[in-house]
């Protein structure tokens, strides 16, 4: 009786720690406005991106601006739910979730085709990979440069099918000029932090 009092003292303190770790690895970082702040606060993210960059040839500093326009870097961020009546909580208006807002259906399509069965949107690394395989994508199927923020983030807004027609979506213009702007000066922060981001030799877990 003891030894499984122990027992469960031992896994009670184990968890907690998990739950410790977990929380400071999915908290939102302190200066969402900086580049450099974010990867300072949380180096292994500025790997991960690298790696999708290395990857899929999706700018970092893009890479960053779309996360910054789905979740604000919420890593449990959900749209908020319609109302009946103006009142009542009803269903949300997509199954967006997590760094990302990734639908189910087009995450179960990067899952497939990237055979990352274990993939989940909560997680920084599978998000910021997400996004460059749909920027690659995008490349491919639109002709959109990797580079273009604006193109880019319309495409992603809208889903290739109906890309042609965000000229009439002013919602979605407002929000593409938005990421340009904020992937500008992303750019511009990182070229002041990247060699020492660079210099670091943490490993990726």
């Amino acid at each position: 009786m003891i030894y499984n009092i122990k027992v469960i003292r031992q896994l009670n303190v184990k968890f907690i720690i998990l739950l410790l770790i977990l929380s400071a690895c999915s908290s939102i970082p302190k200066n969402t406005q900086n580049s450099c702040s974010i990867f300072e606060e949380r180096y292994l993210w500025y790997k991960h991106a690298k790696a999708s960059y290395e990857k899929w040839g999706a700018p970092i500093h893009l890479q960053l601006a779309f996360v910054k326009k789905e979740s604000d870097f919420n890593w449990l961020a959900k749209p908020p739910r319609t109302k009946l009546f103006k009142v009542i909580p009803f269903k949300r208006p997509s199954s967006s979730f997590g760094y990302s807002q990734a639908v189910k259906g087009t995450w179960e399509q990067y899952k497939r085709e990237t055979n990352n069965a274990l993939a989940t949107r909560a997680r920084f690394k599978d998000s910021v990979d997400f996004i460059g395989w749909y920027i690659h994508k995008t490349n491919k199927i639109l002709k959109i440069s990797k580079k273009d923020a604006y193109k880019q983030y319309l495409a992603y807004y809208k889903g290739w099918g109906d890309y042609k027609n965000y000229s009439k979506d002013k919602k979605a213009i407002i929000y593409a000029t938005s990421v340009k702007d904020m992937a500008n000066k992303y750019r511009k922060q990182l070229t002041l932090c990247k060699k020492n981001l660079d210099k670091n030799k943490y490993i990726i877990f």
